[in-house]
């Protein structure tokens, strides 16, 4: 298939359009390179750097030639950030999106693969969480995502365009090629692992009175490699289902304090950790249930304990911070 990868540049895009490759599929990538790198693209994709928004070139990149699919990655992601400047969200991630959408419509492209969040289902009222749980987003990055995620139903019921939306947990660690390199970063496990790299002084907790067994928030990991293997799997999925809406985590929660306890094991460094205030929008628990798409596709996740997912991300970000 021919498949346009939006945001193709980033960590989970990058590391997607070198599979498809991988697979024989021909991939085109798109990304403005506002917090993409140019080297993580693929060598053999095509490469445009333009924005989802810039009506003209979008129309360029289509009128190139027909795609079987579009996967979406391009977005601003920083839950914290949405709550201080939520109208850059609404923006790039809904609005933005729009423009590509209209775009998707136009060119009859049959299959739109969506990079959501768990974000969107704000403070669980149970765990772990399942598709069809009340959406109640708690910060403007989850609720930017749930406007796009209705955005394509509506496409779907009125235009019949077959989609599916994958609700990602935390997606972390590397391949050998390809790891997490946001700026600024806002992850756990790449921050974490700046402190031994002596990139940081310490890691900041961001709030210990969280309703939970030490305090802090606990979060689901997924492997990159993993969630590259599901959007594979939905790309492919869409011949027989018009409409997939799916999690993607381990069913496994861990809180922050575990996260860099498994670090100081992982890399022999002594992490030091400083309590700071809770971020706005952060809930306390996020457990995926992943239990349909492991029915209806198939799907069976293989690096995604946290051990192996920490020492993936190690593993990679010594050789860069060795390459330097």
């Amino acid at each position: 298939m021919r498949i346009l990868v939006t945001g193709g540049a980033g960590y989970i895009g990058s590391v997607v359009a070198d599979r498809l490759l991988r697979n024989g599929h021909s991939v085109t990538v798109l990304d403005n390179l506002s917090k993409g790198h140019r080297e993580a693209v693929p060598a053999q994709a095509q490469f445009t750097q333009a924005d989802m928004g810039d009506e003209p070139a979008i129309a360029g990149v289509f009128d190139q030639g027909q795609f079987d699919a579009v996967m979406h990655f391009a977005a601003f992601i920083e839950a914290g950030e949405s709550m201080l400047v939520p109208e850059k969200y609404f923006d790039n991630n809904s609005a933005r999106t729009l423009t590509l959408l209209e775009a998707v419509l136009k060119h009859r492209v049959p299959r739109f693969v969506l990079s959501s969040t768990a974000a969107v289902y704000g403070e669980p009222r149970r765990s772990p969480i399942t598709e069809d749980d009340p959406l109640q987003p708690t910060n403007a990055y989850g609720e930017s995502k749930l406007m796009v995620e209705r955005m394509l139903a509506w496409f779907h019921r009125v235009h019949g365009l077959r989609y599916a939306s994958l609700r990602y947990f935390n997606a972390a660690g590397a391949t050998a090629e390809r790891g997490e390199a946001h700026h600024p970063e806002t992850h756990l496990i790449p921050l974490v692992l700046q402190v031994p790299l002596g990139q940081r002084p310490a890691i900041s907790i961001f709030g210990a009175d969280y309703p939970t067994k030490d305090g802090t928030c606990i979060r689901d990991y997924i492997h990159v490699d993993d969630l590259a293997t599901a959007h594979l799997l939905a790309l492919d999925g869409l011949d027989e289902h018009s409409q997939l809406i799916c999690n993607l985590g381990s069913g496994n929660g861990f809180s922050v304090r575990e996260v860099i306890e498994i670090a100081r094991k992982i890399t022999g460094h002594e992490i030091p950790a400083v309590e700071a205030p809770r971020r706005a929008g952060d809930p306390a628990v996020l457990v995926a249930s992943s239990e349909k798409i492991r029915r209806v596709l198939g799907w069976n996740p293989q690096h995604s304990d946290i051990d192996s997912i920490v020492r993936s991300a190690w593993q990679w970000h010594k050789r860069q911070a060795s390459s330097r």
